[in-house]
């Protein structure tokens, strides 16, 4: 009996040592910085894109709305999806196959929504390397 309890608490504290090493490991890969990643294509001049705004809504997101020119109808402007680091924001524009009818002077509006926002201050439009608008946004309250 005596035995068996002794071995009983050898296995828990060796289970409590592992977790903590895991727990260590764990957060070492977390903080390995990342490698960078390759900035897409731009599509767009500068003389191509224009009246870029950024606001937060009621529900607090943050709606951003802009336009690109796109000669050939053949393609249609839309924005990327949002990614996220800390308190900024960051979308582009980009093209895809149009699936409809062309814009009439080959401006396209762009919008999105920018969901679970409430921590964010800043929205930046880039355009390949480059940035094209940094927008700053009132914080919710």
């Amino acid at each position: 009996m005596r035995t068996l309890l002794i071995a009983g608490a050898v296995a828990l504290l060796c289970g409590c040592g592992q977790s903590g090493e895991d727990a260590a490991a764990n957060q070492a890969a977390a903080n390995k910085e990342q490698p960078k990643k390759a900035a897409a294509y731009c599509f767009f001049d500068d003389a191509k894109m224009k009246g870029w705004a950024a606001s937060r809504g009621k529900d607090g997101n943050i709606s951003v709305k802009g336009k690109a020119y796109r000669e050939d109808s053949r393609y249609k402007a839309v924005l990327g999806p949002p990614e996220l680091s800390g308190t900024t924001a960051t979308l582009s524009p980009t093209i895809t196959q149009n699936d409809g009818y062309a814009s009439p002077d080959g401006w396209w509006g762009l919008a999105a929504t920018i969901p679970n926002s409430g921590a964010i201050e800043t929205v930046i439009v880039t355009c390949g390397g480059k940035t094209v608008a940094t927008l700053p946004v009132k914080p919710k309250g």
